[in-house]
């Protein structure tokens, strides 16, 4: 019985009355109880004038077919003409049939009660089941008569059944049953009956899923069910999950959405519609709903933390209706509206607030004093919406906020931003802190607030901060430093080399030996924009240790010891450029050449030449070996020849100098990469000629410039072409020139050409090139002045130019 059912439940099942009255009726059915036309046992019998009866609506239905047609009125069984269509009621027969009808369902409902208590075939069960909906159909007082049996409880029941189809079953038989009746839906609103409901959601059986979510949706059409259902840990989380899915049955996910929209009238249900990603309903109470609805929503919006992809459509949806709360005078009104505006205000929503008119009621709340004031909790929030609007690309410039059209950018907006820096605790001088990075991320908007910094002389109690105990302070104040430091380089410099200890709590923080993080990245950047060739501050990190802490940082990084991928390229960055700045005073500090020479740093930079895909850190270490390859001469040793002997001064065949080998072909001393930082010792020629054809015109530059040490007059320049002709390098400088990229490798490369050019064999051979020629002729035309006077010496080695020394001599 129970697989003949499940072939029946799958492909849909009988519902035909012949079908019923063979399974359930005990009694046998009377012909005279059948209507002729539907088959089915009649409940509003009528007679026609030939003595048949007939379902009411049924004859009516045939006798209009008739009129319709055409034809005569016949009766549907003898076929005989009839003269009147006129009906007459069998209340006999009726009254009867009704007898007929309690007597069985009354032996029926006992019969299915039986069925359904435990132990139960599940055959019988699932018979049972299908009768007590039959008879719900029928009519609305069988649905009252089960009801108000014992039914209903033990319908609840065959839930918890082992049988998959005895449970969808109940769900089904339970929807029907709860369809526009109040008091079954009572009953079902008792114990945890709507948890088992929505335990059943999770199920894997769609078809389980199908029926509680169809008898959820009829649950929910109360409003005290709706709270029921949202108060299931987990239930609207996954009627959202359902309503959204992509690979749902289509009928499931229409009646996820329906129910959600039935359990919008509970306010909580919104609440966690929310959270659980569904925001409409929120934010439509925002637009609509009574005032305390409004900062209900708006607070509980404030707790939310949505993707920014969210908090743009939340902007566009509810952003004008927020900021009109804030304008509200009543505090509870500005408190909710800001909370929830620091939730979606973002550079991907900023533009859209600005628009709206966030900024001036904004900037009203953050500065107004006495008694319409803000709480500072309330200061902070609004500094943190400021700082995370000014970081969109707008001319804050062209903004009024305030009454007089100043704009965020004024000089007296800046100096109250700083006044309330100056006098509140550091949770808000952070946030503050950080609209001044947001506005100085700007070149034209940064200008003036230098001027309003230096009007208020305010840099040196910005650059404290730096030492701040809360690490975000820290950060905060370390970029806006690094963001001034073009415009007020000097003044930041000396502020950092005051007694207080900027510099080394900056050091400190770069240094520490932890995960690279964030603010390591920004200290090492805000460091290395140091003037480079500033001596006392090179010569105060020498004291305070800070180059042998960078140079075992720079070692762990290569290796792979300091943990932190994201910021790991710019802090590599900033702590090659600040190693590098030791290579920028060479001659003027003993000490550095000192630390060069005992920590390999040649060699460190020639591995760091080598680090593909890290532009910057290839070209400052290409820079730092042009410094130190222009102090090798200065530190070679030359050999010491003994003196002629007496023997040398009498025969001249005796005067010959020993020759003496392994001395550096360029310097013709004693050179090593360590010592004297010989770019020839230590084989880096063809790496940095292999970097001539850098995609990275900066890195084509420093290594050129690198290059270029060995072509100086001093100490052998024809020594130098010919290691450079030895390496290949001269057809790639000689590309360089044609290239033409960017002025300054122009100016390098006629520099280097005219050197290479001062050797004949060479001059020769780049006469016949005419591309040579012309882009000489082009630097000489269109180059600086020194550029100019070195493109003459050039085309005047390849005789493009006539030299005429040799025709005029010079005067004595």
């Amino acid at each position: 019985m129970s697989r003949s059912w499940e072939e029946n439940y799958e492909h849909g099942s009988q519902s035909d009355g012949s079908y019923h009255s063979e399974r359930f009726h005990p009694e046998p059915i009377y012909d005279a109880f059948v209507c002729p036309l539907t088959k089915r046992i009649m409940s509003d019998p009528v007679t026609l004038e030939n003595g048949r009866t007939f379902e009411r609506e049924a004859i009516e239905k045939w006798f209009k077919e008739c009129r319709e047609s055409g034809s005569r009125l016949v009766c549907p069984v003898t076929k005989e003409e009839l003269r009147s269509a006129d009906l007459n009621p069998s209340i006999a027969l009726r009254n009867a049939i009704e007898e007929w009808t309690a007597r069985n369902e009354s032996v029926r409902l006992e019969r299915a009660r039986k069925s359904l208590a435990l132990g139960s075939a599940e055959g019988d069960v699932l018979q049972a089941l299908e009768y007590i909906q039959y008879i719900c159909r029928d009519s609305r007082l069988n649905k009252h008569i089960v009801s108000n049996t014992e039914l209903v409880p033990m319908i609840i029941g065959m839930l918890k059944s082992s049988s998959r189809w005895v449970r969808c079953k109940a769900l089904e038989t339970l929807r029907i049953l709860a369809e526009e009746d109040a008091y079954v839906k009572e009953i079902m609103a008792e114990g945890d009956v709507v948890r088992t409901i929505v335990k059943f959601l999770s199920h894997e059986q769609s078809k389980e899923r199908k029926e509680a979510v169809s008898l959820l949706y009829e649950l929910s059409k109360s409003e005290f069910l709706s709270e029921k259902i949202g108060s299931v840990n987990g239930a609207i989380l996954i009627l959202v999950g359902m309503s959204s899915s992509k690979s749902e049955n289509v009928l499931i996910v229409e009646a996820a959405e329906k129910t959600l929209k039935n359990l919008e009238t509970c306010e909580n249900n919104v609440l966690q519609m929310a959270e659980n990603g569904r925001l409409q309903p929120l934010l439509t109470q925002i637009l609509e709903g009574s005032l305390e609805t409004k900062l209900s929503m708006a607070s509980y919006l404030g707790e939310l933390a949505p993707s920014n992809d969210v908090k743009v459509d939340v902007a566009r949806s509810v952003g004008s209706s927020l900021i009109s709360l804030m304008k509200s005078s009543n505090i509870k009104s500005r408190e909710a509206s800001l909370r929830a505006l620091n939730q979606i205000a973002c550079e991907s929503s900023a533009n859209i607030l600005i628009e709206l008119g966030i900024l001036p009621p904004l900037v009203k709340n953050l500065f107004t004093v006495g008694p319409n004031q803000i709480p500072m909790r309330l200061k902070e929030v609004a500094a943190n919406i400021l700082a995370n609007i000014v970081n969109c690309d707008v001319d804050f410039d062209s903004i009024p906020v305030g009454p007089d059209h100043q704009t965020l950018v004024s000089e007296d907006i800046i100096h109250s931003l700083l006044h309330l820096i100056s006098n509140t605790g550091p949770a808000i001088e952070c946030k503050l802190i950080q609209v001044l990075v947001g506005l100085t991320n700007s070149h034209s908007a940064a200008v003036g607030i230098v001027h309003a910094i230096r009007s208020s002389g305010a840099a040196i109690s910005l650059v404290q901060f730096i030492e701040a105990p809360q690490w975000d302070l820290r950060l905060a104040s370390i970029k806006l430093i690094q963001n001034l430091f073009p415009h007020m380089d000097h003044e930041l410099a000396d502020a950092l080399r005051g007694s207080a200890g900027q510099l080394g709590s900056l050091i400190k923080v770069v240094t520490e030996n932890i995960g690279i993080t964030e603010e390591q990245a920004v200290a090492a950047g805000l460091l290395a924009e140091l003037p480079e060739r500033d001596l006392g501050l090179t010569r105060q990190m020498l004291d305070e240790g800070a180059f042998q802490q960078i140079i075992l940082r720079v070692h762990q990084v290569r290796q792979g010891e300091a943990r932190g991928i994201r910021f790991m390229t710019p802090y590599l960055e900033g702590l090659v450029r600040i190693l590098a700045r030791v290579t920028y005073i060479l001659g003027e500090e003993p000490a550095c050449i000192d630390l060069c020479r005992q920590n390999n740093l040649a060699t460190l930079f020639v591995d760091l030449l080598q680090q593909n895909g890290l532009d910057v850190v290839q070209m400052v270490a290409a820079l730092a070996l042009e410094n130190l390859s222009q102090e090798s001469k200065n530190l070679t040793k030359l050999p010491e020849l003994p003196p002629p002997g007496f023997c040398a001064s009498i025969f001249s065949c005796f005067s010959q100098q020993p020759v003496l080998t392994g001395l550096c072909r360029l310097h013709h001393g004693t050179c090593s990469l360590k010592d004297t930082f010989c770019l020839v010792e230590g084989q880096v020629v063809e790496k940095l000629v292999a970097l001539l054809d850098h995609t990275d015109e900066r890195v084509v530059e420093a290594s050129l410039a690198a290059l270029c040490t060995l072509l100086e007059d001093l100490p052998d320049i024809e020594q130098g072409v010919a290691i450079l002709y030895e390496a290949e390098g001269i057809k790639p400088i000689l590309g360089i020139l044609l290239e033409k990229r960017t002025d300054n490798l122009l100016r390098r490369s006629v520099w280097a050409v005219e050197r290479l050019l001062r050797m004949d064999d060479i001059a020769l051979q780049v006469s016949g090139d005419p591309n040579i020629g012309t882009a000489l002729v082009y630097a000489f035309h269109h180059g600086d002045i020194r550029t100019r006077q070195i493109a003459e010496q050039a085309l005047k080695h390849v005789d493009k130019i006539p030299n005429f020394s040799g025709i005029f001599p010079n005067k004595v």
